[in-house]
């Protein structure tokens, strides 16, 4: 089958798993995570330091030389312990040189996955997004999970957590759908589906609001998510599913599923404008304030 074959079929190519490496506590974490994951995925995983030069040195007074050898090393050493946590593992090192967003986003072109490390915010939950990782995300179109210190694999609670995944019935939502029923049946745990909706603007100019017909919109919404996932639920018999649709802001429930969540999946739409690419509100709330890795997959 050709690789234009499937993408028409939204199956999503395993061809390894990328992460991006610095030496920090974050991108260790994120390594760890993405070594897990190519371990799911039985592919091999891609190592990738984006060495700046000339324009933005590591420290003021370093050479070339210098730059390249710390990032030979934090390569070397984010490859040995891998190793050594997953011997089986087929691991790999690219050190591209060019701005790191640009460099990353040319590394993740041909990946099935993309992961990056990013600082939590301080006691709280949630990330705090760079300039690198966020200009990344916009950058391609693979997936990206963003990965926190406090996300790493070895720590409690990973497990068999549910995943979880925001959809909106107005929106093309099947390659963010193949993404996190696969990522589901292949950790083989339960799939909660969240769906936020609001009454349609006429409602706000009706004197006297009639509570059921938010309980008929409600309704009609529900069946309207059961349709949208009722194919993936039978390419995916074994993935238990369950939806959670409400009255509301979807980014805010997503935050709080994620409290008991391995993973978190949001949309980002392929989407240009003067003012270029941007994260929609839901991924944007969830970003900043998730309790678990968050996996960003773009979408028509």
């Amino acid at each position: 089958m050709t690789p234009g074959h499937r993408a028409k079929e939204l199956v999503i190519v395993d061809n390894h798993v990328a992460v991006g490496v610095d030496g920090s506590a974050e991108s260790r974490a994120a390594a760890r995570w993405a070594a897990r994951e190519a371990v799911l995925r039985q592919v091999p995983l891609r190592l990738v330091h984006a060495v700046d030069w000339p324009l933005d040195p590591v420290l003021p007074g370093l050479g070339r030389q210098d730059v390249d050898r710390w990032a030979d090393q934090a390569l070397a050493e984010a490859a040995e312990e891998l190793r050594r946590r997953h011997p089986g593992l087929e691991i790999t090192s690219r050190c591209p040189t060019g701005r790191p967003a640009a460099a990353l986003a040319a590394e993740a072109a041909d990946a099935a996955l993309l992961v990056l490390g990013s600082r939590g915010l301080g006691g709280l939950v949630g990330f705090l997004i760079g300039s690198v990782a966020l200009s990344t995300v916009t950058a391609t179109d693979t997936p990206v999970v963003l990965v926190r210190v406090a996300d790493d694999p070895d720590g409690p609670g990973t497990g068999a957590a549910e995943l979880v995944v925001g959809v909106d019935i107005h929106e093309a939502g099947d390659r963010m759908l193949a993404f996190a029923f696969e990522e589901a049946d292949r950790r083989g745990c339960p799939l909660r589906a969240v769906h936020g909706w609001k009454m349609p603007p006429a409602y706000t100019y009706v004197p006297f609001f009639d509570p059921d017909n938010e309980r008929d919109v409600e309704l009609s919404v529900t069946h309207m998510v059961d349709d949208m996932l009722l194919p993936w639920r039978h390419k995916f018999p074994d993935v238990r599913v369950t939806t959670s649709v409400f009255l509301g802001s979807a980014g805010g429930r997503l935050v709080q599923a994620s409290r008991e969540a391995g993973l978190v999946v949001v949309g980002r739409r392929l989407r240009r404008s003067p003012l270029g690419v941007h994260l929609g509100p839901v991924a944007h709330a969830v970003l900043h304030h998730a309790a678990a890795p968050v996996a960003i997959v773009a979408h028509a």
